[in-house]
């Protein structure tokens, strides 16, 4: 059934480009006008909508969860004189029914897929953007490098968006300085969880990125700040350095992601701990399809262990979601994937699929939690409306239990 506050959606607002799961290395903020959407034009409508079925199948769980569920994203943006421009954006979810733990409907007897009924304000800003410089005020979409410490979750029907001021500036040809202030955090499990920690946190955050980039090199180095008003033990600071080389051209070449960064104990948190992170990620491509290999470690200590709160959690470790938060003896992710089109023509160019594998052990190799396959297929289905068919498959080795996971859905983007 239709949430009852599902009509009042269409009167709310949008920035209508839908968000992928990973973001391009470095976002400036805010976005360029879409094409369709001349900056001549002083006022625009932009919409999102997206369908979707979600189904989920954990041991933990006599029975299954099943939810479909409708999401519009609509919005008015202004553009004024000298760079300014304003953003008010608001979005709505409705569900077929009661099949899944929301997090806000009170259905514990089934596995969880959080995206529950609802509409609320998603975006609304104040921004100014000039030829060196940008600057954001108010709700807003943030993503930073590949979202893996910051970014808007958005697989999840109702992303996550920050109350923040956040700053860019070009202080030298390739070279890219970024800041933002982080007020609090909207949450995906939206306004009604039951948890209250799960709908919105407080924060005293600053997030800070250097960017420096040369041809096919990129290095960025970062602080993140975070400091957690509602859950002291969570707040945390992390430096780190981001290296990334890409050689594609027309479908051959290789690439690499290096990452290593540290993190400890920041602001009120009582307890006291340090915690390393490295990403070794090397990729080749050829004809269009790219392989590549990977391991990931977030330290743990066995009581604790490094966490990523404001990261797009799903596009990690994963699409099973079973380390959304990292077991206290640690995580080390290893796995290979590929990707690409099934052509190189105008038709088949656009499927694009994508296989990986993964295997998940504590921090010192010794403790195996579990493997799991993940593997996608998008499509054009007919204009601006799109297709995704997704599975996750997790078998457990002694860590949560056994799940598969399986997504179909469409989406329509204006412009």
């Amino acid at each position: 059934m239709l949430h009852p506050a599902w009509p009042s959606v269409v009167m709310l607002a949008a920035l209508a480009a839908p968000a992928s799961a990973v973001a391009a290395e470095h976002v400036s903020l805010p976005a360029a006008p879409p094409a369709s959407s001349p900056a001549s034009l002083p006022i625009g409508l932009e919409w999102n909508a997206r369908l979707r079925n979600e189904f989920v199948d954990d041991d933990a769980f006599a029975s299954t969860a099943n939810a479909t569920t409708l999401r519009l994203r609509a919005g008015l943006r202004m553009r004024w004189a000298h760079g300014f421009s304003a953003l008010l954006e608001g979005e709505g979810i409705a569900s077929a029914g009661d099949n899944y733990n929301s997090g806000a409907n009170g259905v514990t007897t089934r596995p969880a897929i959080t995206d529950p009924e609802g509409a609320e304000l998603n975006q609304a800003y104040l921004a100014w953007k000039g030829g060196h410089a940008a600057a954001t005020l108010g709700r807003q979409r943030l993503l930073f490098d590949n979202q893996r410490w910051i970014g808007n979750s958005g697989w999840r029907q109702n992303e996550q968006t920050f109350d923040a001021a956040a700053f860019d500036g070009e202080l030298q040809p390739g070279l890219t300085a970024r800041y933002a202030w982080l007020d609090r955090v909207h949450r995906v499990s939206g306004d009604q969880a039951r948890d209250v920690l799960a709908r919105e946190r407080d924060l005293d955050s600053h997030a800070f990125n250097l960017a420096w980039k040369r041809g096919m090199q990129q290095v960025a180095g970062y602080a993140y700040l975070h400091d957690d008003r509602d859950a002291a033990t969570a707040s945390t600071a992390t430096w780190g350095l981001r290296a990334v080389t890409d050689t594609v051209r027309d479908g051959h070449g290789w690439g690499l992601a290096l990452e290593v960064a540290e993190q400890s104990d920041y602001a009120d948190n009582p307890l006291s701990f340090s915690h390393r992170y490295w990403l070794v990620e090397p990729a080749f491509t050829r004809a269009g399809v790219t392989g590549r290999a990977g391991w990931e470690h977030l330290g743990g200590n066995g009581t604790h262990a490094l966490q990523t709160p404001l990261a797009t959690l799903h596009a990690f470790n994963g699409w099973a979601d079973k380390f959304l938060v990292t077991p206290a003896a640690g995580l080390e992710d290893r796995y290979v994937a590929a990707g690409g089109a099934f052509g190189r023509d105008a038709t088949l160019s656009k499927f694009k699929w994508t296989l990986a594998w993964h295997d998940y052990r504590a921090e010192s190799g010794d403790d195996g939690y579990g493997k799991e396959w993940n593997a996608s297929l998008a499509f054009p289905v007919h204009g601006k409306l799109t297709g995704l068919a997704k599975l996750a498959d997790y078998r457990s080795d002694g860590f949560a239990r056994d799940t598969t996971k399986l997504w179909v859905q469409l989406e329509w983007a204006k412009p």
